[in-house]
């Protein structure tokens, strides 16, 4: 048993460092486009880890994680806004009529400051909400419906803030990062390993939780809250500190999403978004970190691929090849590999078995 353990460990830390190195090495064989593409994907892919910490091992769903991802964007789009005006009041409030700039966007000018702030807001915002749920014993279908309001109530905020935020057009209009021109191939490089670097760290820091005594309280509160609680654990605690950390993973993602793509706007933190993160995670295989950074990357892949090809219909094709994954392969793309490995394994140990005792 425990070679066989050990075997399959050893070819799960090569199937780790294989795909490292394909994803480090990705500029040495993607055209600038594709490239980018991979680097967006990245980022999605740091936002499903941290949905499956809090839905795949805590058993929380979030359909509002679109909102944590956006304010870690807005905040990064401020700084870049700031620097592609020099210093100066955006375009957008001037058009607003504003006649200086607002004081809680001064600060923002320090790219550590807005690095921060898309950090500490998201986890911030996170951890109140959770506070306020959590300790009250929300749960369920009642906490999913509490941060699809967060989601609406967000959107709200930020397009009748026009003049603040730049209403539904967003943010954008970037020219430079730290001094370096943004659309720059030598700097879109950089942020593609920036971003995957980021990538490997929120993996393994969400691996050793998982891991580590708190990712076992954090499977128990899932399998049965009550009996956590009867034991002498607080689960509210710890409900609220993966909350906290997978809003702080969303932020990161949405800063990141941003130097890539150039733009921030309120529709990118609706509903349907948050929606499509967690099918990112299902189709993956929730409760497996693997399975929600494939599900990610493939997915949006997909839907890029599908789009490209069939523009009038890949909103059909997305659609139905979701309801068959749900349907058909409830464990999503790692259920799978995991089923087909234990029927393999299966075939093998009856194999043996007959030789050992042959047929008379």
């Amino acid at each position: 048993m425990t070679q066989t353990w050990s075997r399959a460990r050893i070819w799960a830390l090569i199937g780790y460092a294989v795909a490292a190195a394909a994803m480090f090495a990705a500029p040495l064989y993607l055209s600038d486009f594709r490239l980018n593409l991979l680097a967006k994907f990245l980022a999605f892919a740091i936002v499903a880890l941290g949905l499956d910490l809090i839905w795949g091992y805590t058993g929380i769903l979030s359909l509002g994680h679109g909102v944590f991802f956006g304010l870690g964007g807005y905040a990064m789009a401020m700084h870049l806004k700031l620097q592609a005006s020099g210093g100066r009041m955006p375009d957008f409030m001037d058009w607003s009529g504003l006649t200086a700039l607002p004081a809680f966007w001064k600060p923002f000018e320090s790219l550590g400051f807005a690095f921060l702030a898309g950090l500490l807001i998201p986890g911030v915002l996170a951890l109140i909400l959770g506070y306020v749920t959590f300790r009250n014993r929300i749960r369920g279908v009642y906490f999913t419906i509490l941060t699809q309001a967060l989601v609406i109530i967000a959107t709200t905020l930020l397009i009748g803030q026009q003049a603040y935020t730049g209403g539904t057009n967003g943010i954008t209009g970037y020219s430079k990062i730290a001094g370096q021109s943004i659309s720059s191939p030598d700097t879109k490089q950089m942020l593609y390993w920036v971003t995957a670097i980021f990538l490997v760290v929120a993996f393994v820091l969400c691996r050793f939780l998982v891991k580590s005594r708190f990712g076992k309280v954090l499977r128990a509160i899932r399998d049965g809250e009550n009996r956590v609680r009867f034991i002498g654990y607080n689960p509210a605690l710890y409900q609220m500190t993966a909350f906290a950390i997978s809003g702080v993973l969303a932020g990161l993602a949405g800063m990141l999403f941003v130097l890539h793509v150039g733009i921030i706007s309120p529709s990118m933190l609706g509903i349907v978004p948050s929606i499509e993160m967690v099918l990112w995670v299902a189709i993956g295989g929730r409760g497996t970190l693997i399975g929600a950074v494939l599900g990610a990357v493939l997915m949006n892949g997909a839907k890029s691929e599908i789009s490209a090809q069939y523009p009038d219909a890949w909103t059909f094709i997305m659609g139905a090849l979701f309801i068959v994954v749900v349907v058909f392969l409830p464990g999503g793309v790692t259920g799978l590999v995991e089923r087909l490995k234990f029927r393999k394994r299966s075939v093998s140990e009856h194999e043996q078995e007959a030789v050992r005792h042959p047929a008379v």
